[in-house]
């Protein structure tokens, strides 16, 4: 009788994503410079939409984001009085904003009434407010108004204040000044460290002289990318150059995102007559079509005054053709000279395109990045060590390769390129094979090498993104493992060009891959040989890591004040004990094409393998275990 076996599988739990909401507008494309001027709306700083001539670009950059409010659900303590006299009450906030205050108050009492002056306690919970937000709050405030929501029983007093001194000031005082004056002090010394550590290998390059002159090398590569890092500079906006973009989402099962994508990219403070979105679904699997026709019926519906209907549209491919193939259709389908390329699981800042345009007066400019923020930071610990590591890796690395206008990766969430050379290099780009294998990852780095081979490439800090990255630690190292090979294969690619750029950058580039390739075994013979056979503890060599991780640490609480930085230390640690380990598997599979954390072609096939492998050796196994049943038809034929 044959052994039957009941398999109960566990339903995973979803990971429930923590975001920052800003909250809605009623206007739907609020960003969007009205072409008729029938707005005139007067914000939460007094600035009226066709006032904007008036005040500097910057300027007006950092009030709209200062003013901007957010979806809020804490408590608020406030206090009145003094002495005997002196009152509390506890109330709820709604939303906030840097300006002030929006409260559900559990009663009406008169002394909550327009100009009235109160005390103000309470502590913003991580992820209600951008990073550097998060701390407790004493402050000082005044009710501009109240009313009441909802009718009859389910109505509720509310209450609106406004800080005596807006919190970025606040904090400015309190906390962020600090953080300033202390991460500085402490990244120079770091840095001094890291010298004097080097330093100490030059005695002992008579002990093994590899080992020693990697080290130096090493630290010298890391120091370099700082320096060069915090000189670098934005090319500032000329509100005179804003040329045609055309903006690219391809999309595969991107349901959940979809929508909230579309809007950032049409909601952009940019012309009218001079911006189209092409949202490109991939045959996806899920409702991905239905939504994004749904958001863009509610675009032509509710905002067709700004060219909705001419301007954003949506094509779905016949059939599954990869993320490239999406891109590439999209492109022929442009109109506007300069294509951007947005990841479906990406969010615009509505100044994003006005920012990253700009380097494109350069006519050498082939193509430039912006900068990517991690949205759903605060969800767990997995999202926080991503944060610290995608803004070093955007602000300071990509800033410092920027420096010498030769950026070597143009990232997926947020690139622009000149419509021109894509097309130029779409059948390549296609077609591209790598040990006889497609090549269906790396996209951003592949087309990045066409565009530098002839041409220059930026990064522009103020044209920000923000995407959603894995929650989830099996997800994170499959996305992992994808990223090393891709690096390693578009590596190879660039360094048969590179030494054509400038002399500098190409040193850079050169020690850079050796650097991470050449790492796991430094590790291996610091770490086990020379404890185990010289009895040496790594001391110099754990103090090395330390630094560095100092280094991330610190850069990240010098720019972003976030009680974040903490996690760059962290990051580091979990780098040289796990991410790190991948590397030598990724130089011996680096021709693999699988994504392996979505539905590609390549990956089911490899899935249908691995099955077909798997029922070949059950069927083994049961060939060994009954010996006179036929192993297949030829034996029991013969």
């Amino acid at each position: 009788m044959g052994e039957i076996r009941t398999v109960f599988r566990r339903k995973k739990k979803q990971t429930d994503e923590v975001l920052t909401l800003p909250r809605s507008d009623r206007r739907i494309l609020s960003n969007v410079p009205d072409p008729e001027q029938i707005r005139r709306s007067v914000d939460r700083r007094g600035l009226r939409d066709n006032d904007a001539d008036q005040f500097s670009s910057d300027y007006l950059e950092r009030m709209r984001k200062f003013s901007l409010r957010y979806e809020a659900d804490f408590p608020v303590l406030l206090t009145w009085g003094k002495g005997k006299n002196r009152r509390k009450l506890k109330t709820k906030a709604v939303d906030v904003s840097s300006t002030g205050l929006l409260l559900e108050l559990p009663f009406t009492t008169d002394h909550i009434q327009p100009g009235s002056k109160v005390s103000m306690h309470f502590e913003i919970p991580a992820g209600t407010m951008p990073e550097g937000f998060e701390s407790k709050v004493d402050i000082e405030g005044v009710v501009v108004r109240t009313f009441e929501r909802g009718t009859g029983r389910e109505a509720v007093s509310m209450a609106a204040f406004e800080f005596t001194n807006p919190l970025h000031e606040y904090f400015q005082r309190k906390r962020w000044g600090y953080s300033v004056y202390t991460a500085s002090g402490l990244l120079l010394l770091a840095a001094v460290f890291v010298l004097l550590l080097r330093a100490e290998s030059i005695i002992y390059f008579k002990y093994n002289f590899l080992l020693y002159l990697y080290s130096l090398i090493a630290a010298a590569f890391l120091l370099t990318r700082y320096l060069f890092g915090s000189l670098y500079r934005d090319v500032p906006v000329n509100p005179d150059f804003t040329p045609g973009v055309s903006i690219i989402i391809p999309c595969f099962n991107e349901e959940k995102w979809i929508h909230r994508t579309i809007i950032s990219c049409i909601n952009q403070d940019y012309p009218v007559d001079k911006l189209e979105v092409i949202v490109v679904d991939d045959r996806s699997t899920d409702s991905s079509a239905e939504q994004i026709q749904k958001t863009i019926d509610l675009l032509h519906q509710e905002a067709d005054r700004f060219q909705t209907k001419e301007r954003l549209r949506m094509h779905i491919l016949p059939e599954n053709g990869g993320k490239r193939e999406a891109l590439v259709q999209g492109v022929r389908m442009a109109k506007h000279d300069l294509v951007v390329f947005v990841d479906s699981d990406s969010f615009l800042d509505p100044l994003a395109i006005k920012h990253l345009v700009q380097p494109f007066q350069d006519q050498r400019m082939g193509g430039v990045a912006g900068r990517t923020d991690v949205e759903n930071k605060y969800t767990n610990s997995i999202t926080k060590l991503q944060t610290v590591r995608y803004y070093i890796a955007f602000r300071i690395m990509k800033a410092a390769e920027s420096w010498f206008d030769s950026v070597t990766c143009l990232s997926g969430p947020l690139s622009c390129y000149k419509k021109r050379l894509v097309l130029k290099h779409a059948d390549a780009w296609l077609n591209q094979k790598f040990l006889g294998q497609p090549a269906t990852f790396g996209d951003d780095r592949s087309m990045t090498n066409f565009i530098l081979k002839t041409h220059r490439t930026a990064y522009q800090d103020k044209a920000i993104c923000s995407t959603i990255v894995p929650s989830e630690m099996n997800v994170f190292l499959k996305q992992q493992m994808r990223w090393k090979r891709s690096w390693l294969r578009e590596s190879l690619r660039a360094a048969g060009f590179i030494w054509r750029k400038e002399p500098f950058m190409a040193l850079f580039f050169y020690i850079g891959v050796i650097v991470p390739i050449a790492a796991p075994l430094i590790v291996l013979y610091n770490l086990l040989y020379m404890p185990i056979f010289h009895h040496v503890f790594p001391g110099t060599f754990l103090m090395g890591l330390l630094l560095m991780s100092l280094l991330m640490s610190l850069a990240h609480l010098l720019f972003r004040k976030s009680k974040l930085w903490v996690f760059g230390f962290v990051f580091c640690f979990f780098y040289e004990m796990v991410l790190l380990w991948q590397m030598p598997v990724a130089w011996f599979t680096f021709w693999k094409s699988t994504w392996g954390t979505r539905e590609t072609p390549q990956d089911v096939e490899a899935r249908n393998k691995k099955a077909a492998r798997k029922t070949e050796k059950i069927r083994r196994r049961k060939c060994r275990c009954n010996p006179a049943e036929p192993r297949n038809l030829n034996e029991d034929a013969g």
